[in-house]
């Protein structure tokens, strides 16, 4: 599952934190695997601007589940910085925790970027691949690029560590991801690049100590209820009003429509994971949306 932590109608940001975690646990019972938190800013229907901030209370309210980001927008933080908070909740919370990371802004807002930039006085740098560099360097415990940073000790959550993704809805990011030896979460939802990416990041992965083989997540966003006919009009009332259509229409309809057009997705892209995010106007369907799903797949 990938949580935006979406703001209900009558509701506000508080709520919807809240309704994370009550998801968090209904996702756990059910049986989901994985349950990952967004990072955006600068919208008034998603609560979710700080993952790490969800990620330790969310790993605290369940017992098996891999709990991450989906993910940390780099270009807003220092990677020293993501390092240390990600080492500390591997810390806590062992292997169970993974740090997707991405390169996007995570908002389109001119002025919010500017306003998450430590320094205002210039635009910051386009410098993601030396950043990621730099992190996965702390991670895996090696002096990063740049030496001035080479004496820093150990992170503070040693031996835990968080398994790092990369996030991505492009070849370049596929590319990137396979180059580094890295299991890369690709957005279905967000673009219509087709499989290009999947297929590039397939041909050219190189073996790493952290991954012997590529693995590949895709990201569809689906609805699901007891009809079809009731999921399309879940769908057709899901965004607040005035907000902006989402870029690809998500799965809806019944549990066994839903199921076999993720199947059919998983497929195409030869994806080993699919991980659903669904947003309704009300808290309410889209637990049940996860719960439909789940029982279509079985235990």
């Amino acid at each position: 599952m990938l949580d935006q932590s979406p703001i209900a109608r009558g509701s506000d940001g508080a709520g919807a934190l809240r309704g994370s975690l009550e998801l968090a646990r209904a996702a756990e019972r059910l049986g989901f695997h994985r349950y990952w938190i967004a990072e955006h800013h600068e919208t008034e229907r998603l609560a979710s601007a700080t993952p790490e901030v969800l990620i330790g209370p969310i790993a605290l309210a369940t017992r098996r589940m891999r709990v991450g980001s989906g993910g940390v927008m780099l270009p807003h933080h220092s990677p020293r910085r993501v390092a240390e908070s990600f080492s500390m909740l591997a810390g806590l919370f062992g292997d169970r925790i993974d740090l997707g990371v991405g390169r996007s802004a995570g908002t389109d807002d001119a002025a919010t970027i500017h306003a998450l930039q430590r320094d205002r006085r210039q635009p910051s740098p386009d410098d993601f691949p030396e950043q990621l560099d730099e992190l996965l360097a702390y991670l895996d415990g090696r002096p990063p690029p740049d030496p001035r940073f080479a004496g820093l000790p150990r992170l503070p959550g040693h031996p835990g560590r968080p398994q790092p993704w990369l996030l991505g809805s492009t070849s370049e990011s596929a590319a990137r991801a396979a180059r580094l030896g890295l299991p890369y979460a690709f957005g279905d939802f967000i673009t219509r690049a087709g499989t290009e990416p999947a297929e590039l990041y397939r041909r050219v992965f190189r073996p790493s100590e952290r991954l012997a083989a590529p693995w590949l997540a895709i990201c569809v966003s689906a609805i699901c209820a007891e009809t079809d006919d009731e999921a399309r009009r879940l769908a057709s009332i899901a965004r607040p009003a005035g907000s902006p259509p989402p870029r690809v229409a998500p799965v809806a309809g019944s549990p066994q429509r839903v199921r076999a057009e993720l199947e059919a997705r998983a497929r195409r892209y030869r994806a080993d994971e699919v991980l659903v995010v669904t947003v309704t106007h009300a808290h309410e369907p889209r637990v049940r949306s996860y719960e439909l799903i789940a029982q279509a797949f079985g235990p």
